[in-house]
């Protein structure tokens, strides 16, 4: 682990016009600079770099950042080692805290298999381009398959000897320990206790981790050879450094392609991803035929919230389309489903066409994946109880949509496609979603949707992007702003008098009413500011955006660099008494978009309560009671009310 003062002493060395002209052309621009931006494709520069805030920002697709988090977004590195790369970029000697020695054992266990590992790798690669069988087999498998060298080159790819003990003699010549060789899997021991290579008589697919070590290794017995052989592929059993649910075959390939595309392409097999990057397309990754693990789909949204899955049109593509889906929706991936034409998998496909010609049909025929599901399981389907069945599977998916706009489009198409009224699909989806909440409640396994019920204490929006706005607006006010002064000598319940900063009375009002932001990281954003308020010398913005935490360092270079503007008529002089009634505003349109939102979660509920007087007199209370406040809340804000 890196101590403090060393990651301090890097923060400080770094230029950021220095660290992003490594990577960019940048021309003076007034006091900053510009240059073309490296995270997405543009002919007119609109990259900034400023030198004196220390950061950088693109008015294009939005992406930036300090000069730590530039190397962790452009090298799609962990923030460690950026700060690794940044160390070596300007020769600071790394100063790491004492390891225990339980830390110093694991650590040297997992390196020595690393290290295994990289010579595995290299021995398989040297078979296939010098060992006659690897140049007249492995070689000749991957040429018919119409792999070219840079390709195989970039892969890694490789070819194991139909020798069993060759790979075990070769390792321990060269020193390799029999624990580690047999930890990482290369080699197992049988009855006799004799060390066996585990990928003999196979060409050899590396795993490489997103960091761009081999973790793992996957070996395909050849056409020839696999004749009534059931299990054509072998692959690393689980071990410290591999985990099967916790890698995806070509990320490391695929990582900076997905970032700057914004999109995941995600394909079954090796020769899938293989043959997509050769026709160049790139932004593609393999589960190898496993289900999706909430492990993977997070590793994914590191890069992209967006994947479209690309599977054969067979059955066995139709399932793989559905499989695991539900997960992906509820971690808030956008989904979107592309079945290739009869007898045409991703590889085939891929070599038949060019990348202009791939990219133009996945455009065209791709669909959003309630779509797709909606014609799969209803298309043609007459039995009533089928059709039941199968509704009830779209309005399960759409209840794990994350965007309760998005969720809410979806039940009005599938309601008109389905000629079923939308307040019972509305009914329905609710129900299931209860449901799993008490399933969760009860201590089983569920996957936590967002409430189309209320959510106390939490701040949730009807109009999620006006009320993200709201939301965003007070955040860039206590970033930017945060320590400044509103309040002069308040009497607290001590009888003291206190001075209080935007970021403490922002605190102490939403408190007041039990209210929080709707997003963990601004409440944890919000609670630092009150939480430093009185350190001094304490600026907010400066404070924030050389966060340790990337993504608070993230979230304050966005909010500092006036992506979200206010209307005119808040537009003013930045002066204590300016400050402190924008802060006032924005609080009055927080809590009245929080009491719209409640009043129709209250409508909803009261809808569901036909039936049950005592419930619905409770429900009814309560919506008065909200919608007097929502009028008085009108008021302040010179609003108009249409009821």
């Amino acid at each position: 682990m890196i101590d403090r003062a060393t990651v301090e002493k890097i923060k400080d060395a770094a230029n950021i016009v220095d660290v992003v002209g490594e990577f960019v052309t940048l021309r003076k621009a007034g006091a900053n600079y510009k240059g073309l931006c490296p995270f997405h494709n543009e002919k007119t520069p609109s990259f900034m770099v400023s030198p004196a805030r220390g950061t950088c920002h693109c008015f294009g697709c939005g992406k930036g950042g300090n000069a730590v988090s530039f190397i962790m977004e452009h090298e799609q590195m962990t923030y460690p080692e950026a700060l690794r790369w940044l160390a070596n970029k300007y020769h600071i000697e790394i100063q790491e805290r004492e390891l225990t020695d339980e830390e110093k054992r694991e650590q040297s266990e997992r390196e020595s298999m690393f290290i295994v590992n990289e010579w595995a790798a290299r021995y398989f690669q040297d078979l296939l381009h010098n060992h006659a069988d690897g140049l007249a087999i492995g070689m000749q498998y991957f040429r018919s398959r119409g792999i070219r060298d840079d390709i195989i080159q970039k892969f890694q790819l490789g070819f194991d000897l139909n020798d069993r003990h060759a790979l075990a003699h070769t390792a321990l010549q060269k020193g390799y320990q029999e624990e580690f060789i047999t930890k990482v899997g290369i080699c197992y021991k049988n009855d006799r206790g004799e060390l066996i290579d585990r990928y003999a008589g196979r060409v050899i697919f590396p795993w490489i981790g997103v960091s761009g070590k081999v973790v793992g290794f996957g070996g395909r017995k050849l056409d020839a050879a696999t004749k009534g052989v059931q299990q054509k592929y072998v692959n690393s059993p689980d071990s410290e450094i591999y985990h099967k649910d916790r890698e995806l075959y070509g990320l490391y390939q695929a990582k900076k392609a997905i970032a700057k595309e914004d999109r995941v392409y995600m394909v079954e097999g090796y020769t899938d991803v293989i043959a997509m990057h050769q026709c160049g397309i790139e932004n593609v990754v393999a589960n190898s035929g496993t289900a999706l693990s909430v492990h993977q789909i997070h590793i994914l949204h590191r890069f992209t919230s967006n994947i479209t899955l690309l599977y054969d049109g067979d059955a066995a593509g139709i399932h793989a389309a559905l499989r695991g889906t539900d997960m992906l929706l509820s971690e808030g991936m956008n989904l979107k489903v592309l079945l290739l034409p009869d007898g045409d998998d991703p590889d085939s496909f891929a070599r038949k066409h060019t990348a202009a010609d791939f990219r133009k049909y996945i455009e065209e025929n791709q669909t959003d994946f309630i779509q797709f599901k909606t014609n799969l399981l209803l298309k043609n389907e007459r039995d009533p109880l089928k059709r039941s069945e199968a509704i009830n599977s779209v309005v399960e998916s759409i209840s794990m949509v994350q965007n309760q706009i998005l969720r809410d489009t979806y039940l009005h198409d599938c309601s008109q496609r389905m000629g079923i009224a939308e307040q019972t699909l509305i009914n329905q989806m609710n129900r299931m979603i209860r449901s799993r909440r008490e399933g969760t409640a009860a201590g089983q396994t569920a996957t936590m949707e967002p409430a189309v019920q209320p959510v106390v204490r939490t701040f949730q929006s009807g109009n999620e992007d006006s009320a993200s706005k709201v939301e965003q607006m007070l955040l860039q006010l206590i970033v930017r702003h945060g320590e400044t002064v509103v309040f002069e000598n308040v009497e607290g319940d001590d009888g003291k008098t206190y001075n209080l900063t935007i970021a403490q009375y922002v605190d102490y009002d939403l408190s007041a009413d039990g209210l929080s932001f709707h997003n963990d990281l601004y409440n944890r954003m919000l609670r630092e500011a009150v939480d430093h308020a009185t350190d001094e010398g304490f600026q907010a913005e400066n404070y924030f955006i050389n966060h340790d935490d990337i993504d608070i360092s993230r979230l304050a270079i966005d909010m500092s660099t006036d992506k979200f503007h206010l209307s005119e008529s808040q537009q003013v002089h930045d002066d204590a008494e300016s400050l402190r009634n924008r802060m006032l505003h924005l609080l009055l349109e927080f809590r009245m978009d929080y009491i719209v939102q409640r009043l129709k979660e209250l409508q909803r509920e009261i809808a569901e309560m036909a039936g049950n007087t005592e419930k619905m007199k409770i429900l009814m209370a309560e919506y008065m009671d909200k919608s007097q406040l929502r009028n008085t809340l009108a008021k302040k804000l010179g609003k108009n009310i249409l009821l």
